[in-house]
């Protein structure tokens, strides 16, 4: 979307809240298929593409000299880059449009995850993740913003599932291939780890390519639909309620709101990734092959995804966001915290199931709610404000892990850590119910 075209919801013409529910029914699937395969696929390359190290730890740590805090130091490394970039990547894309600034994020991204493969000790593999972080930065909660003027409200918490459905599905079907492609050992003079790198990091280019070829900016220049279902859908998103909306950039990152959305995505990425990343390592210590960790790795992912897609039809009939944001965070705490008690291996890893199934449900719950009060720019800048500081916690958890790790000999006092994190998330989120009743 151009700085010339506002918000879809701004740019209201007349019938506003007449729209037909059998044309806005019609283009809503219409985008669903158009969209959202797209970009969910590109999401579970993009998440693969930072979480996949996990795997490729399995051997590269050894093969070029990473210790466990070097390793958490590098593969959180990136989101400290992605941190810093995400609202000016996400304004960039507010000001020159959605289509091509996905596909410039993609392609750069997907040669950044490819050029993992080449390197050579603890500094190379810092730069690397560094950058990737960089390519990155504002693809997630662009997309975010991109639904939200695709989708009328009470479509979103179910497409933003559909979407986020990538995040479980890349470990679920990234776990044995990773652990796959790191049979290739030696195979041209590549290590495993090098293969890997490769083979799932070049696919986010030619995805980049299809996305300047499939998506348009907004709805107004969708030629897919026709011109009734169109202007029902503008009519549609133009009727939309919002909670006291801000439009300004700099008013929404002042909102005490944002302030405390901020923290809450902070708390359960440090739960997701820190569990995410680590869990080959985890598995591994359990004394298994790389195969059998790569298969046992998407067991949790698998319940993670039916989880997710549940409970987002659960929040888009009952519409109690923040208490079903509360009862994720819980459950995310609760699993962590049991992980920690029991040392078999399936107990164990039903402790951590739970404990996924919690912190990506609360994910997928939680980014239905700046919506409600945050509007044009504020919305693209807004979402990227909250992301880029909660995605720090895509830092702290591997890093945090990793530090206690090598302090303890064990991977308990970081599961311990990330629960009471996600509890403290809680009460925040709490909080904010009663400042959205009082705002």
């Amino acid at each position: 979307m151009t700085g010339e075209d506002d918000e879809m919801t701004d740019v209201t013409a007349n019938g506003v809240g007449n729209a037909s529910p059998g044309l806005v029914a019609s283009a809503v699937s219409k985008n669903t298929w158009r969209l959202v395969p797209l970009l969910g696929l590109a999401y579970l390359f993009n998440y693969l593409d930072r979480t996949s190290v996990g795997f490729a730890a399995l051997q590269m740590n050894k093969a070029i000299g990473l210790s466990a805090t070097q390793f958490g130091w590098g593969a959180g490394i990136l989101f400290f880059s992605y941190c810093l970039l995400e609202v000016p990547s996400n304004m960039m894309m507010y000001r020159f449009g959605a289509r091509r600034w996905l596909a410039r994020i993609m392609i750069t991204w997907g040669l950044a995850a490819a050029a993992t493969a080449f390197a050579v000790g603890p500094y190379s593999f810092y730069l690397i993740r560094f950058l990737l972080g960089v390519f990155e930065a504002g693809f997630f909660p662009g997309v975010i913003w991109y639904i939200s003027i695709w989708f009328p409200a009470k479509y979103r918490t179910s497409v933003l599932a559909l979407f986020m459905a990538s995040t479980p599905l890349s470990s679920l079907l990234g776990s044995p291939i990773s652990a796959a492609l790191l049979g290739m050992d030696g195979l041209w003079s590549l290590a495993g780890w090098q293969w890997m790198f490769l083979i799932e990091g070049l696919p986010a280019c030619v995805l980049g390519v299809l996305c300047l070829v499939l998506l348009a900016d907004t709805p107004d220049q969708a030629k897919w639909l026709t011109t009734e279902e169109r202007q029902a859908l503008l009519d549609e998103l133009a009727s939309d309620k919002h909670d006291k909306p801000k439009k300004d950039l700099w008013a929404a990152m002042k909102d005490t709101r944002v302030l405390m959305l901020t923290a809450i995505t902070f708390a359960f990425t440090i739960g997701s990734y820190g569990i995410g990343i680590w869990l080959p390592l985890i598995l591994k210590n359990h004394g298994l092959t790389n195969m059998e960790v790569g298969w046992l790795t998407a067991v949790p992912y698998l319940f993670a995804t039916i989880g997710m897609l549940f409970w987002a039809r659960v929040v888009d009939r009952n519409g109690q966001k923040i208490y079903n944001l509360m009862a994720a965070l819980i459950l995310g705490a609760f699993g962590l915290a049991l992980s920690v008690v029991f040392t078999s291996l399936v107990p164990a890893l039903a402790c951590l199931t739970l404990a996924l199934i919690g912190t990506i449900s609360a994910r997928t719950v939680f980014y239905t709610i700046p919506q409600g009060f945050l509007t044009g720019a504020a919305a693209a800048g807004g979402i990227a404000f909250i992301n880029s500081v909660g995605a720090f916690g895509g830092f702290v958890g591997p890093y945090m892990v990793g530090f206690l790790k090598d302090a303890t000999g064990s991977f308990d006092a970081g599961m311990f850590g990330m629960a009471v994190i996600l509890i403290v998330a809680t009460g925040i989120a709490f909080a904010f119910k009663l400042v959205t009743q009082t705002a």
